[in-house]
């Protein structure tokens, strides 16, 4: 799959999970192409960082926290890009497990 068409579908899945969460806002779809690329490239560059570092405990809780390591690449997708705001941790995990799964159907209905 392109890349274009990744960051298409990745900002419909934000554009989308914005709107039914009421903890997120993005500023219009702009906004949403820039949270994907930015997901994307913390995706790239920082996760597998985190993961690397926090082995030990992903073990220990059998793959659980990699929950919190997408709630943290969300909340510092928060901190980095204007027009998209996340209100909680827990707003973060909940819009991290929705886009992931809307990005997945997304992908597979094209």
């Amino acid at each position: 799959m392109s890349i274009l068409l990744y960051i298409l579908i990745s900002s419909v899945a934000v554009y989308f999970t914005a709107w039914l969460l009421p903890g997120i806002s993005v500023n219009g779809y702009g906004t949403a192409i820039m949270v994907a690329i930015v997901l994307g490239l913390l995706n790239a560059f920082v996760k597998p960082f985190l993961q690397i570092v926090s082995f030990p405990i992903t073990v220990m809780t059998l793959g659980l926290f990699l929950l919190v390591i997408n709630t943290v690449i969300i909340l510092l997708a928060g901190w980095l890009v204007n027009g998209f705001h996340v209100d909680s941790f827990w707003w973060a995990l909940l819009f991290s497990i929705i886009v992931s799964l809307v990005t997945g159907v997304l992908e597979s209905a094209v």
